[in-house]
This record gives C-alpha cells, structure tokens and sequence, in this order.
C-alpha cells in the first residue's frame, strides 16, 4: 500500500492504539509502530518468532498488538469500504455487472478458498481438507470491480465450498430475504422477469438466487454459451482472491494464531483489499489465479423455479451477443 494509504488507516484507528504509560522506564508502543507490525505481519506472513526479534517485542505482546490493531481497522473502516449492502449498492452492482461483464441481473459472484491454520485444540479432523492439511474457509462476494461485498470465514477445512454456503449465515439471509435485494426485474428490451442473482461455480446448489453453469458434456449450444458468459463474469471473484493472495503473503502460510483471531486477520485482509482499492484504483486488466476447484458432493436437485429462471438467462444470451468493452 503507499503511504498515503498507510497513514489514512493509521488516522481511523490511532485513538484505539493509544496506550498509557504504565512504565516510566518503558516507552509505550506508538499506534504507528502497531499498524507497522501488523501490515508486515498480514504482508509477508513473517513468523512470529522472526518479528519479534525485529522488532525487539515478545511474542505475547507482539500477538496482542496484532489482535487490537486488526479489530481496529476492522470496526473503525468496514462500514466504510464494506458496507452490510443495501438495495441501492446492489443495483450498483448490478448496473456494473451488466456495463462491464455483459451479463445483467448479477448482484455479486461467490466462491471459497482455503486458508491454513494450525491445528486447532481438540478439533478433531473438522478443520482438516482434502488438500490434506488444516485450515479454515474464507467465502466471498465480490462485485464487478474485484471488491468484497461480503466476506465470512470459519467454515470448517472438511467440508465443500457448497455445504460451506448452506452453514453461512449468507445462505440463512437469502433464504429467509433478510438481505435488501431488489425485486424480481425484466431482463433489458425484454418483457421477461428474472430475480437478481448471485454467481458461483459447480460445488454450488442451483437456486433462484444463486446460477451456476450447466455440467456434464452433452451441452446444447446455448448451454455452452450460458456457461460461458457466467464463467466470464465469475472472474471478478477469482481475479479478487488472485490480487488478495499477491499482497497478502499471509494467506499463502499457515496462521499461526487461535482460529477466532485467525478469523478476524482474514477477514481484516480483505477489508484492506477493498481499502487499498478505494485508495489507489485498480487495474482491470487483472489475471485469474488458479484455483483448485472443489470436489463435488451430491446435491439434491434445483427446483423447476430455480431451472426456469436460469432458462430465461440461456434465452437472453441467445439473442444478446456478447460485447466487448
């Protein structure tokens, strides 16, 4: 992040870092000094151990000094780059989906990644994936300018990025309309109405609120083209965790803290994501990661309300050919 950046955090949440001289031999640790520590620690994913020696801080103080100032940023900054979204951010949304990636209706697109973590205390294998080693899971919103609308960590590391979404409290909202979501809309020069929708991958469940692409192979035409333009869109979201993992080293180690502090540094890391993109723009065009895509788990199949909404979409991009910006 640049300075500027730096120093416009640094003015949001010095008050909380303020400390008392509690020593009159030992100067207190200044607020700029903490959100240093902190960047570097969520920048480089330098140990513990190392930092403490740099900085000539122990280890117990150093950890207390990373969970105030990552609570800090989060509760001073997120109701200002990652506000709970109302009806007017997702027409925003929407507005922008449709200008830039062509495909109208598209209030977000979701996906999951693995964080490591170290192996929490009587735990059992809860929290140990596939990719056999333990970690938490991060799922995100991202909009079509690669920022996070929402973001919630904790799922456990077994479990698949769709029975992730079915235990959050997203999945809770969409299903009982707690989230302010526009109502049901046509389509653009259409007399066809559809319900704004969020995008996700396979591992997801098809509902009405949520499309996914066709699968198997036998796929008509339009199917093909379906899929096409969702995984064209979905590349907002993998293009987020893409830049997200590059500037923050951390997410590519294993966290060393207790998983409710590992939960709040993620989910901090993507507040400055946003923050940083706010304060200095971004580059559109940016490249996916790759990312290892889950295993599927047997779904039970969408409902006809859920299939016919995506049909409405297979027959506008039909007749509504893609544009280039």
């Amino acid at each position: 992040m640049t300075q500027e950046t730096f120093y416009y955090i640094l003015n949001l949440i010095e008050h909380r870092l303020i400390k008392k001289w509690c020593n009159w031999h030992v100067q207190p640790i200044s607020p700029e000094e903490r959100l240093v520590i902190t960047i570097r620690y969520l920048a480089t994913g330098e140990s513990f151990k190392s930092l403490s020696k740099n900085f000539r801080i122990g280890v117990t103080t150093l950890t207390k000094i990373i969970e105030e100032t990552v609570l800090a940023i989060w509760e001073e900054l997120y109701t200002i780059h990652m506000p709970t979204p109302t009806r007017d951010i997702f027409y925003s949304i929407s507005n922008d989906f449709n200008n830039i990636w062509n495909f109208p209706h598209v209030i977000g697109c979701i996906d999951g990644k693995h964080v490591r973590v170290m192996c929490p205390k009587k735990s059992g294998s809860m929290f140990y994936n596939y990719k056999k080693y333990f970690s938490v899971v991060l799922q995100a919103v991202a909009d079509a300018n690669y920022k996070f609308v929402m973001v919630e960590v904790g799922g456990y590391g077994k479990q698949s990025d769709g029975g992730t979404f079915r235990a959050s409290d997203l999945y809770q909202f969409l299903n009982e309309r707690e989230l302010d979501i526009p109502s049901p809309a046509y389509l653009p020069n259409t007399q066809v109405s559809v319900p704004y929708v969020f995008l996700a991958d396979e591992a997801y469940p098809l509902k009405t609120y949520l499309m996914k692409p066709f699968g198997g192979r036998d796929l008509t035409v339009d199917q093909q083209n379906f899929n096409s333009r969702l995984s064209r869109a979905r590349k907002t979201v993998e293009c987020a965790f893409g830049r997200l993992y590059s500037k923050w080293r951390l997410l590519s180690k294993s966290i060393e803290t207790d998983i409710q502090l590992a939960d709040k540094i993620v989910k901090t890391m993507c507040l400055l994501h946003n923050i940083i993109i706010d304060k200095e723009g971004f580059e559109r065009n940016l490249t996916s990661v790759n990312i290892v895509r889950r295993r599927w788990h047997n779904q039970s199949p969408p409902s006809n309300v859920a299939t016919n909404v995506r049909n409405n979409f297979v027959q506008y991009f039909k007749h509504n050919h893609l544009l280039y910006n």
